[in-house]
């Protein structure tokens, strides 16, 4: 590969990469101020943030199945269902997405992503950063 490609493949990864980890800065702190409106308590924010890391659990029996675990708790799909919910009139089920979503865009920002099976420090936002230059080391 030459030094203009490596250069195109680099400059791509990194602006995917910061594109998403601000995407999931925005995430945050929308959902803390929806939250903030929504008169929840703080307690339950605090109760519930870490939860969506239980899908970690699954790394005690192999990585494959720890990865497809946080990769479902790490999706804005569920979360999502359940603001669908707090519209069809579930309005009870709408904290637990705001809470959900922080965690996810939180994650995201600090550069925790997808994960991939074969390791759990190995997810897409570093592939992205990685790949670009076809080394292991964080950009």
């Amino acid at each position: 590969m030459d030094d203009a490609t490596t250069g195109a493949r680099l400059a791509a990864g990194r602006g995917i990469a910061w594109l998403l980890r601000f995407e999931g800065l925005a995430v945050g702190v929308l959902s803390a101020w929806l939250f903030a409106r929504s008169g929840a308590s703080w307690w339950l924010f605090a109760g519930l943030w870490l939860m969506p890391d239980l899908g970690m659990l699954g790394y005690f029996l192999s990585p494959r199945l720890g990865a497809h675990g946080y990769n479902a708790l790490h999706t804005y799909l569920l979360p999502g269902l359940l603001v669908v919910a707090a519209l069809l009139g579930k309005q009870a089920m709408l904290p637990y997405a705001l809470i959900w979503f922080n965690h996810i865009g939180f994650d995201r920002f600090v550069g925790y992503g997808f994960k991939y099976r074969n390791a759990f420090r190995i997810n897409h936002l570093n592939v992205l950063r990685q790949t670009a230059v076809g080394s292991d080391r964080q950009v």
